[in-house]
């Protein structure tokens, strides 16, 4: 029996953990002799306040929703998938590949043919660090990081390279087809008198990242090769005594993982920049690990850690636009939600076992003594 309902673990957990972070913030906003009220402020107003700044907050949660899905489904098979930043990496080249040399007659089916050239792009960079883990041993973890800078490489010699449009001093391609633009908030939901989102990078892709919560829920908790990978990342040795091959349940794990990684650029790559660039991912890939974390890998924690952390993002931006803050303290908030939910998880999780086990042996009836006793 667990000690804890499993909404204090899924949401009581998580809300303490990025409370407690944003005491010690606030700490260190005034530390550099700022006000942690108004930054605060500041955050809200610039993330929140307008619809372009909700058009930015969802464009960078859009990002984390595909990385922080790839990190919890990896988590879900025990396994602790570094490369995501790698993976979206090569996501762009396949998206990149697709929408410079097909023609499409309407966006939409651009779209889709870049959303399956990301995913196999993620896929098959992220199936070789499986392989040499299901088959030589190679430690997931090692094998990820390594393949992060490989990407990096690569791309950077494809950029300067057979990519670089002829007589381009910049490395990055050129425009994609007209066929392939993906409508923006603002063209999706402003009207003829009223501009929503004006300027704001924030598209279409939101919406399929939202459509890739559901299919990963589906996935982990509907059918049987989610059970089997939930099975496997609870006990590998039981998994093989009921038929599970391990083989399998990583080869297949990684594959989705990073194939939802490789999708992170229709949003940034074919949505924003209509271009492939160096350094597009932006440390998405990493952020991705701190949003699984909190979201407890689960699609709607994910979702929901996306949102703060965009909100992080975009506020990080109006503090160093409007205050003498730097943008890097963002990184240092960032940088305590993740250690109070992740390396310091049981600093919160203990007491409050400790509260509910008291409440419980509390509640229990007493049992009554007869007469004779």
């Amino acid at each position: 029996m667990d000690v804890m309902p499993k909404w204090a673990d899924v949401v009581l957990i998580p809300l303490i953990s990025l409370l407690l972070a944003a005491a010690l913030s606030a700490v260190v906003i005034l530390a550099i002799g700022e006000n942690p009220w108004n930054a605060l402020k500041i955050m809200v107003e610039g993330s929140l306040g307008s619809t372009y700044g909700w058009g930015y907050t969802l464009y960078y949660a859009t990002n984390f929703i595909f990385t922080g899905l790839a990190v919890a489904i990896a988590f879900h098979a025990r396994m602790f998938n570094i490369g995501g930043e790698g993976q979206a990496v090569l996501g762009g080249l396949g998206v990149a590949l697709v929408c410079l040399y097909i023609p499409f007659p309407h966006w939409s089916l651009a779209l889709v043919a870049a959303s399956v050239g990301a995913a196999i792009f993620g896929a098959g960079w992220a199936i070789i660090p499986a392989y040499l883990q299901a088959k030589r041993g190679s430690h997931i973890v090692i094998t990820t990081i390594m393949f992060n800078f490989i990407a990096a490489a690569l791309l950077n010699y494809l950029l300067v390279g057979a990519l670089k449009p002829a007589g381009s001093m910049e490395p990055a391609t050129g425009k994609f087809l007209p066929g392939t633009h993906l409508p923006s908030f603002q063209e999706m939901f402003s009207t003829a008198d009223t501009v929503l989102f004006r300027g704001a990078p924030a598209n279409v892709s939101f919406f399929v990242a939202i459509a890739a919560c559901v299919v990963i829920w589906a996935l982990i908790w509907r059918t049987r090769l989610g059970y089997e990978i939930r099975a496997f990342g609870h006990s590998e040795s039981a998994a093989k005594y009921a038929g599970i091959s391990p083989t399998k349940i990583i080869v297949i794990s990684m594959s989705i993982s990073g194939a939802l990684a490789g999708m992170m650029a229709i949003n940034n790559v074919m949505g924003e920049a209509e271009r492939l660039v160096l350094n597009a991912v932006e440390g998405a890939g990493f952020i991705g690990i701190a949003v699984a974390l909190m979201g407890r890998s689960h699609p709607f924690g994910v979702f929901l850690a996306a949102i703060l952390f965009g909100f992080l993002y975009q506020g990080g931006a109006e503090l160093a636009l409007w205050t003498s803050i730097p943008r890097e303290l963002i990184v240092v908030i960032q940088a305590l939600v993740i250690l109070f939910t992740g390396a310091l998880d049981n600093m919160v999780r203990m007491p409050l076992e400790r509260f509910f086990l008291a409440r419980r042996r509390a509640a229990k009836p007493k049992p009554k003594l007869t007469p004779a006793e």
